[in-house]
């Protein structure tokens, strides 16, 4: 009787997926220089960084930049701010909005953050050709549409509504 070898069943994407951001988490841990950053503050602060050179930026712009719920991105700024890397500014017209505002310490840290999300955007490159990177984001942006369609805030306090 001829046993029949079984071919190695290929990963679940959704896994993959899950198993890449963990790697990403743990590649961007070790070449942190300090850890008052962790790797969301620091694309978060990228994001305010350079935004803000051009715009206000308020909480919903990052919720929306980022897919995150309102309840993430408040924790996310407390800690920011705590940290001394933004300022939250009321706005003139409207009491209820908070402007982020990048402070001189995370001013100072501009150039550092970006070499450090360039770095690791060469490394997740490596080997790839330019065409399945641009197909690689594509689907990606694509499977990011499909599991974002019709969702739905789970209370009230994440539907928002104001910057």
């Amino acid at each position: 009787m001829i046993q029949e070898t079984q071919q190695e069943k290929p990963i679940d994407t959704g896994k993959l997926i899950h198993m890449l951001s963990h790697q990403l988490k743990r590649h961007n841990s070790a070449s942190e220089e300090s850890s008052d950053l962790t790797h969301i503050q620091r694309h978060i602060l990228n994001y305010i960084l350079f935004e803000s050179l051009g715009r206000d930026v308020y909480q919903k712009d990052l919720e929306e930049a980022f897919h995150i719920r309102k309840s993430t991105v408040t924790g996310i700024l407390q800690l920011m701010e705590k940290n001394g890397f933004i300022k939250r500014e009321s706005v003139e017209k409207d009491a209820r909005l908070k402007r982020i505002v990048p402070t001189p310490k995370a001013e100072k840290r501009r150039e550092k953050i970006m070499e450090n999300i360039r770095a690791t955007e060469r490394r997740l490159e490596m080997g790839i050709s330019k065409e399945d990177l641009e197909t690689c984001r594509f689907v990606l942006e694509r499977m990011l549409q499909n599991l974002s369609e019709n969702e739905e805030p789970k209370n009230k306090s994440e539907q928002g509504g104001f910057h």
